[in-house]
């Protein structure tokens, strides 16, 4: 989800299009939404609606701090795959 909002860090998402990006359903996306906005790493604000009739939607992006953070994560996440695809080394039996 991190890397996901790191790609747009500077622009505002919905949480629809984070979900059909990131193939999360929605009772998993927005938990994550509200907690990562709990700890300041995304701001949240309400959207009007585009044609009369429709409810509002709330619109996501990183905070400077999430885009910190996302940065590492994403970083970690580099090096684990990179350590998982070398070969690893076969010892002998002595």
């Amino acid at each position: 989800m991190l890397e996901q909002l790191l790609q747009g860090s500077e622009e505002w998402s919905y949480g629809y299009d984070l979900s059909r990006n990131t193939g999360l359903r929605s009772g998993t996306l927005y938990p994550i939404l509200i907690r990562l906005t709990e700890r300041g790493w995304l701001e949240a604000r309400w959207a009007e609606p585009e044609r009369a009739g429709r409810p509002p939607r709330h619109l996501y992006r990183l905070t400077a701090e999430g885009r910190s953070a996302a940065v590492v994560v994403a970083e970690a996440r580099r090096a684990d795959e990179s350590r998982a695809r070398r070969p690893r080394l076969q010892v002998a039996p002595s």
